[in-house]
């Protein structure tokens, strides 16, 4: 299927219709402080409103930086974005590093990690609360992890031609959903490639685990470490949704109507762990409410659909009214040796790869296929360099990771060349020629290669990860902004702010009004 989907778009003025195709990123970055800890300074003022800048945010914590460029046309773009973010950003941090890993720095309990603010309106107390409630589920030491993510979008072009050579007769917009979900589906399948050859975060602090158990091995007093791990981020080590497997409620991928009701299910069925914590006592809300999952986003997920919500519209409903826009990739972790913690040549790979899931075969998942696509991941994640490890296949006999690695690379060689037509020296095959150097030699991962930094100089996670910090900060600053690059970050801070005062000002309901009226949504 894939070779025949191919052959018919290269047939047609291939180029033309991938013009139009939008990335984006969104880099997540703690503030950490001189002595390694996290930052308990208050987001910065200059920095903008965190509840309504488009492009400087926080996530979980007041300390956790996130930067979020425009949908952009090519990777070039999105990373001189990026750049520019973090070369105004450092100026109004003081002495603080952005931590340059996806693990942590130094933490000192559940009590140091500072939940965010987002000022007194309804929406920004929503959001405030929703991550009590996550500290009161999870803890808040989970919710400190960072990582990167790369939204993807195709042009109606593309998805016009696309839909009459493959002879649906659905609404556009119903057949771009649907192939997004299948492009989702594979990339569940296949996404632990992208946590082999991606994936930068072998070792953790200590601090981080806060005494529980673990299998990984000591590498000094301070750090644990995977001897053969890619991505601790992604694996039972880092951010799970634990209750949402126990609680017997399954998301499903299979079509976009089932993903909504699988979904919203989720938000509406109560589970007894969090009936006991409560939702308002002493006069304080500890969450928003006792469901599987508060809000969608509460739902942790290698992939996600979206649709940008107009206003305090729910993701679900935004779905259901106009479908899939583009896809958001969250599995990519931050690579410490990379001063923007991913590059050009690892976008143009994830533009391949996300292509490869698209016009590739993907047929619906059953129970089974979704619990071997968990037990890969897992897998991969904790043990993807040990050149034993075995991965396993739905109706295929299972392989060797390297093997099947370069299948799939095979497979995505005339993608590389397609998306390279009209453009010199083929920067999408040398992206691919570069992953498949990788695949050949393990200690080319950014996990390995972190681990390798950490032996060379003898320092643990943390010394090792702050120095990188140090250094890239130092990078940052050498190349300061022009004066009109300061004046437009400087005007979108002071409009942020002037916004988030109007949603402050024009707020009509209470709290629990304004709560019941999000959830009634239908």
């Amino acid at each position: 299927m894939l070779d025949q989907r191919l052959t018919r778009l290269l047939n047609a003025d291939a180029r033309l219709l991938l013009d139009g195709r939008l990335l984006g990123l969104e880099r997540e970055a703690l503030r950490v402080a001189p002595d390694g800890h996290i930052s308990q300074i208050p987001h910065p003022v200059p920095l903008g409103s965190a509840l309504t800048h488009p492009h400087i945010t926080t996530d979980y914590s007041e300390a956790l930086l996130e930067f979020i460029t425009p949908p952009l046309s090519s990777a070039e773009e999105a990373l001189r974005f990026l750049d520019d973010l973090h070369r105004f950003v450092y100026p109004h941090i003081g002495d603080e590093l952005l931590w340059t890993a996806s693990m942590p720095c130094i933490l000192a309990g559940e009590a140091s990690i500072p939940i965010a603010e987002y000022g007194h309106s309804n929406l920004g107390l929503m959001k405030h609360v929703y991550r009590r409630g996550l500290a009161w589920r999870y803890g808040r030491i989970m919710q400190v992890i960072a990582g990167i993510h790369f939204n993807f979008s195709l042009p109606d072009e593309f998805w016009a031609a696309f839909q009459a050579q493959e002879s649906d007769h659905h609404t556009l917009q119903d057949f771009r959903s649907e192939s997004y979900f299948g492009l989702i589906r594979n990339l569940q399948r296949f996404g632990w490639l992208i946590l082999y050859l991606f994936g930068a975060s072998p070792a953790v602090c200590k601090s981080f685990l806060d005494g529980k158990a673990t299998t990984l091995l000591e590498f000094d007093d301070h750090t644990c470490y995977g001897p053969y791990a890619t991505s601790l981020r992604m694996s039972n080590v880092g951010y799970t949704n634990r209750t949402e497997k126990k609680s017997g409620v399954n998301v499903c991928y299979n079509s976009l109507p089932e993903y909504i009701a699988s979904l919203t299910q989720a938000t509406v069925t109560p589970w007894p762990p969090y009936t006991q914590i409560g939702i308002k006592v002493n006069g304080e809300y500890r969450q928003l409410n006792t469901n599987v999952l508060q809000i969608e986003n509460e739902y942790y997920t290698s992939m996600r659909p979206k649709q940008p919500p107009q206003g305090n519209e729910k993701p679900t409903l935004a779905l259901l009214r106009r479908g899939v826009r583009y896809v958001e990739l969250r599995s990519v972790d931050i690579n410490p040796l990379e001063p923007l913690g991913i590059n050009a040549s690892q976008l143009k790979f994830l533009e391949i790869f996300l292509l490869f899931c698209l016009l590739a075969e993907s047929p619906p998942l059953d129970a089974e296929e979704r619990r071997i696509i968990d037990d890969n991941q897992m897998a991969v994640a904790l043990t993807g360099r040990n050149p034993a490890l075995v991965l396993h296949r739905r109706r295929n006999p299972s392989l060797p990771l390297r093997g099947w690695a370069q299948e799939i690379l095979e497979q995505m060689q005339p993608i590389s060349e397609w998306l390279d037509l009209g453009a010199e020296r083929g920067p999408y095959t040398a992206a691919l020629a570069e992953q498949r150097e990788t695949l050949a030699d393990p200690n080319r991962t950014p996990s390995a290669r972190m681990l390798a930094e950490m032996q060379a100089s003898g320092e643990n996670f943390f010394c090792c990860a702050r120095r990188l910090s140090e250094q890239h900060r130092r990078y940052f600053e050498s190349r300061p902004l022009t004066e009109e690059q300061i004046r437009f970050f400087a005007k979108t801070a002071e409009q942020s702010w002037r916004e988030q005062k109007n949603i402050e000002m024009t707020d009509q309901l209470s709290f629990e009004e304004f709560l019941a009226h999000y959830f009634a949504q239908k």
